[in-house]
C-alpha cells in the first residue's frame, strides 16, 4: 500500500525543478554536454529530429500503376540471382546495426539515469558501473524485438500478399477487405502492447534495476506487484504521458515557427539536437522517477545512496 493519493500532476512541477537543478543552477556549457551525451546514448536509434516531410504530388492513372507494378514484378523474377544475395546482405546488416543500437541505448539509459538521479555530469563511471545492469536489459529487448519480428513479420506478409492480389486482379471483395482490416487491427495490437512493455520498462523497470541493481526480469518481477496493486493508477499514468507528448510536440512546433524552421534544423542534427533538447529530455525522465517515488522511500531514486559499512580494523 502507498502512504498517500498518487498523482499524475505533482511529479510535473518537481521535474520541472530538476531541470532548473541540473542544468541551470549554474549553467554549465561542459555539463550540459556531458549529460547530453549520455542522453543521446539513451535514446540512440528511436530519432530525436522534428523534421517535416510534405510527399510528392506525383498522380497517375489506375492502369500505368498496374503496369509499373508488372514491370517491377518482372524485373524482380528476371534478376533474383543478385536480388536476393543483396537483400540477404542489406537485412543482415540493418539487424547487426539495430542490435549495436540497442546495445548501446541500453547502456546509456542507465548512464543518464545516473546524470539526473545523482545530478552529476559522468561517463566513464555509469558506463563501467552498470555493466551488468545494462547488458540484462539490452537482453531483455533482444527479447521483445525478436517477439515484435516473430508476430509482425508474418502478418505483414500475408496483408500485403492479399491486397497485392485483389489490386492484380481488381477483385476487392468485401471479405478480403475485412481480412485486411482485421490483420491490421492485430498488427496494431500487438504494436500497442509491445509499445505499452516498452515504455514501463523504460520508465519504472530501469530504475527498479537501478536502485537493486538487479537483472531486467527481476525488476519486472518487483515492478509486476506494483502494477497489479495499482494497475488504475499506473493506467491514469501512461494516458497522461500522451498528454504530455502532445504538449511536448505543440511547444517544439510553436519553437521551430517562430524561429522560422532553423529549431528544427538544429533538432535533426545528431547529437546536437539532443543538447539542444536536452530540458525536455530531463525532464522526461526525471518526471517518471518523481511519480515512481511516489509509491515509497525505497523507490526514490534521489535519495542519497547508502554509504558503504565501515570495516573494522584488520578487517
Amino acid at each position: 500500500m502507498t502512504p498517500h493519493p498518487i498523482s499524475v500532476t505533482q511529479p510535473v512541477e518537481q521535474a520541472i525543478d530538476r531541470v532548473k537543478q541540473l542544468l541551470f543552477r549554474p549553467f554549465d556549457a561542459v555539463k550540459w554536454f556531458v549529460i547530453g551525451f549520455c542522453a543521446w546514448l539513451a535514446y540512440l536509434g528511436q530519432g530525436g529530429g522534428y523534421g517535416f516531410h510534405v510527399p510528392g504530388g506525383h498522380h497517375g492513372h489506375h492502369t500505368d500503376i498496374r503496369q509499373e507494378i508488372e514491370r517491377a514484378r518482372d524485373y524482380v523474377q528476371d534478376n533474383l540471382n543478385w536480388i536476393v544475395p543483396v537483400g540477404i546482405a542489406v537485412l543482415t546488416l540493418t539487424l547487426v546495426v539495430v542490435v549495436i543500437l540497442t546495445w548501446l541505448r541500453s547502456r546509456g539509459e542507465f548512464m543518464f539515469l545516473h546524470c539526473v538521479a545523482r545530478d552529476k555530469a559522468q561517463i566513464g563511471e555509469p558506463w563501467r558501473e552498470f555493466v551488468r545492469e545494462g547488458n540484462s536489459l539490452f537482453r531483455f529487448r533482444l527479447v521483445l524485438m525478436l517477439v515484435a519480428i516473430v508476430t509482425s513479420w508474418p502478418v505483414l506478409i500475408l496483408c500485403g500478399i492479399k491486397i497485392y492480389r485483389m489490386y492484380i486482379e481488381s477483385d476487392w471483395t468485401t471479405r478480403g477487405i475485412l481480412q485486411c482490416v482485421g490483420l491490421g487491427l492485430a498488427l496494431m495490437f500487438v504494436g500497442i502492447v509491445l509499445g505499452i512493455v516498452g515504455k514501463l520498462t523504460a520508465d519504472f523497470v530501469v530504475p527498479i534495476m537501478f536502485l537493486r541493481r538487479k537483472q531486467c526480469l527481476d525488476g519486472w518481477r518487483e515492478f509486476g506487484r506494483l502494477l497489479t496493486d495499482q494497475p488504475g493508477e499506473f493506467t491514469v499514468y501512461l494516458l497522461f504521458q500522451i498528454v504530455l507528448s502532445i504538449a511536448v510536440l505543440i511547444l517544439v512546433l510553436v519553437v521551430v515557427l517562430v524561429t522560422c524552421c532553423i529549431a528544427g534544423c538544429l533538432l535533426a542534427l545528431p547529437y546536437l539536437g539532443t543538447v539542444l533538447f536536452l530540458p525536455v529530455l530531463v525532464f522526461k525522465r526525471a518526471y517518471s522517477l518523481h511519480y515512481l517515488a511516489q509509491y515509497g522511500s525505497e523507490y526514490d531514486v534521489f535519495a542519497p545512496p547508502p554509504a558503504p559499512p565501515r570495516l573494522e580494523p584488520g578487517q
